[in-house]
This record gives structure tokens, C-alpha cells and sequence, in this order.
């Protein structure tokens, strides 16, 4: 009976491996966990599942790629923004 919830409690899974969110984890093994390692007609996709950035106190933290979503996009549109805050293509 335990084999059989075990395997409904992966059935209704709504997350892949990778997108579980592990607070235990260090930042250096967050940098290294992968959420997407896989291949499709482009060639092989490999999806980091924290992305390090530099929060404003100069320390590094981990965005997760699904529940930091919209600050990883702030970070990028940042770095794409010159010094008077023009974006650069």
C-alpha cells in the first residue's frame, strides 16, 4: 500500500526536482542544482535553478528561477541600462 501513495504522491507532482525550493541547501550548492537539463531541436538546454546575483549590500544571494522570477528580470534589465539609465541593446 505504501509503494502505491508513493507513487500517486509523484503522479500529482506539480513541480519537477529541480524547481524544489531547499532552503537547507548552501549558496554553493544552490549555484550548482539544475532545474532543466535536457535536449530539444536548438541543442542541449541546461536551466540553472538559482541564478547568483549581488543584492544591494554587495553580498551574493540565490534567486530562485521560478519564485524570483520578476527580480531576475529586474537584475537583467539593470544590466542592460547605461549609466544615465538608458537601456543598451
Amino acid at each position: 500500500m505504501d509503494n502505491q501513495k508513493d507513487n500517486n504522491d509523484q503522479a500529482f507532482r506539480t513541480a519537477n526536482k529541480g524547481d524544489v525550493i531547499d532552503d537547507s541547501k548552501s549558496l554553493e550548492e544552490k549555484k550548482e542544482q539544475v532545474a532543466v537539463d535536457s535536449w530539444d531541436p536548438a541543442g542541449h538546454v541546461e536551466v540553472p535553478t538559482y541564478f547568483p546575483v549581488e543584492n544591494e549590500n554587495g553580498e551574493e544571494e540565490a534567486l530562485h528561477h521560478v519564485k524570483d522570477a520578476e527580480e531576475i528580470s529586474d537584475v537583467i534589465r539593470q544590466a542592460r541600462t547605461d549609466e544615465d539609465g538608458d537601456r543598451k541593446w
